[in-house]
């Protein structure tokens, strides 16, 4: 069953489309990401679907709300962590909960029973009396899940959830991800630039290039449908129309003085490619994985995607000085 439906969702800043017609179903209880550079459009998406911002047209259904006309329901079916820290760290840890659980209108005895066993989920029963100043990147970030969740949301929003965290808490925030959507049944939806994050979280994703989505499916099913294996080259001079014309070449894209070539059975054929590849300074040869999906559906890699304060930022915060 669906969970949420998006209908031709658009939000425009000034002149600009940060989101384009967005159509999109999520199924109940699906991790669901959205992936892509900073400035593609994901938290524009993310924040109308949680009602912070109203979209320019077309709408969205979130639990069987309409986010245009019952926002308030909407809201009481979700949680949200944001990009960035937003618990009060003058605070502990548990009346940062409590706080939350007050804003909710939680019954004294549910909120109880509701901040230990989230608490204990995320691991911080044993902190949660130290102000939330003295807490590390990786313990805000299980607080502010812990936050999120407090009020039992049927789907939980995840924006940008291991930005700055090291590689180690970035896999315990995985572990926690995980546990949420099997035991707990949430229905997830994460924003993320990161490859790995993306690959290992979501049962399905959507590449969103420039406030479209590029393509949609399950990691594993999006790099099979691309087959074969990549051969990187530091090539100049290179023949690309030679190796277009290669019949086990699949794709070629080119960036500066690199070729990446999508070919089956690659070390079948390596020796043929170099003849054609003009004076070769280094070859990689390595499976697909999601950075080459996103590279040939969007044409560019996702290091290329603009960063933070961009087009789509710098035109959200222009309009809303008007």
């Amino acid at each position: 069953m669906d969970i949420i439906e998006t209908k031709n969702l658009t939000k425009n800043y000034n002149h600009i489309t940060a989101v384009d017609t967005l159509n999109l179903t999520i199924g109940e209880g699906e991790v669901f990401g959205l992936l892509g550079p900073n400035g593609a459009g994901k938290t524009t998406i993310l924040m109308m679907l949680t009602t912070l911002v109203p979209p320019t047209s077309g709408t969205a259904i979130v639990n069987n709300f309409d986010i245009i006309h019952q926002p308030d329901q909407v809201r009481k079916s979700i949680g949200i962590v944001f990009q960035d820290p937003s618990s009060d760290e003058t605070l502990t840890g548990y009346e940062n909960l409590k706080l939350h659980g007050l804003l909710y209108d939680m019954p004294g005895e549910l909120r109880e029973k509701r901040i230990k066993e989230v608490l204990a989920l995320v691991e911080l029963t044993g902190r949660k009396n130290d102000v939330v100043k003295k807490y590390s990147g990786g313990m805000r970030r299980r607080l502010e899940l812990a936050r999120g969740l407090m009020h039992h949301p049927k789907i939980l929003f995840l924006d940008e959830p291991t930005l700055g965290l090291d590689p180690q808490t970035r896999e315990h925030i995985w572990e926690y991800v995980k546990k949420l959507a099997t035991e707990k049944k949430i229905t997830i939806i994460i924003t993320t630039h990161y490859m790995d994050e993306a690959d290992k979280l979501c049962d399905r994703l959507a590449i969103i290039d420039q406030g479209k989505i590029a393509v949609l499916g399950a990691p594993d099913q999006l790099k099979k449908d691309l087959g074969g294996d990549i051969i990187r080259l530091r090539a100049e001079n290179g023949n690309i129309q030679a190796l277009e014309g290669l019949e086990y070449v699949k794709n070629i894209q080119r960036i500066d003085s690199e070729i990446s070539l999508t070919v089956k059975d690659a070390s079948q054929h390596l020796q043929e490619i170099l003849q054609y590849a003009g004076k070769v300074e280094s070859v990689e040869i390595r499976p697909l994985t999601l950075e080459d999906v996103f590279l040939h559906y969007t044409g560019k890699a996702i290091r290329e995607g603009a960063p933070e304060g961009s087009w789509a930022e710098k035109a959200m915060h222009a309009g809303s000085r008007k």
